[in-house]
C-alpha cells in the first residue's frame, strides 16, 4: 500500500521522518514543530505539501505488516549518499519529545543496520542527542 504512496525521494524522507515520530504512538506539538522545521530545512517544502504527507502517513501507518521491509524500501528510495548524517536525523526526531522509548530504540537500531552504521556510532550519537536535548531543556552545560 505504501508503495503506491512512496515515489520519490523527497517523499520517502518524509516518510521515515514522519514514522520517526509516530513510533512511540504519540505525535505532540514539539515534534511537529520540529519535523515541519526541518521539513523547510531541508526544502522538502518546495516538491511536498506536508499535511498531505502526514495524511498519506496516517492512512497506511497501522498496516504496515513489515517495518522491516517499510524501512528498506524508503532507505532505498532515499539513497542517501550522507547515511550517518540521515541516522543522526532520525536519532533527534525520536528525542525531539525528551524520551527514547525501547520500540523507538529498536526503529534506531533497524535503520542503523539497513544503513551499515556501526554499534559505536549509534551509541554516541544517542548519547550526544541526549545530552543537547538536557542541555537545551535545562539551559545549562
Amino acid at each position: 500500500m505504501y508503495e503506491a504512496m512512496i515515489s520519490t525521494k523527497d517523499e520517502a524522507l518524509c516518510h521515515l521522518f514522519l514514522h520517526c515520530c509516530y513510533k512511540d504512538g504519540e505525535f505532540n506539538e514539539k515534534e511537529l514543530d520540529y519535523v515541519s522545521g526541518l521539513f523547510v530545512e531541508l526544502e522538502l517544502h518546495q516538491t511536498l505539501n506536508f499535511k498531505d504527507e502526514i495524511k498519506k502517513y496516517l492512512s497506511y501507518k497501522n498496516v504496515v505488516a513489515d517495518e522491516q521491509a517499510y524501512l528498506i524500501y524508503v532507505i532505498k528510495l532515499i539513497n542517501p549518499v550522507h547515511d550517518y548524517a540521515l541516522y543522526s536525523y532520525c536519532v533527534e526526531l525520536e528525542l525531539s519529545d525528551a524520551l527514547l522509548e525501547q520500540r523507538e530504540e529498536k526503529l534506531l537500531e533497524n535503520i542503523a543496520g539497513i544503513l551499515g552504521i556501526e554499534q559505536n556510532f549509534q551509541y554516541y550519537t544517542k548519547k550526544m542527542m541526549m545530552q543537547r536535548k538536557a542541555v537545551e531543556s535545562g539551559k545549562f552545560f
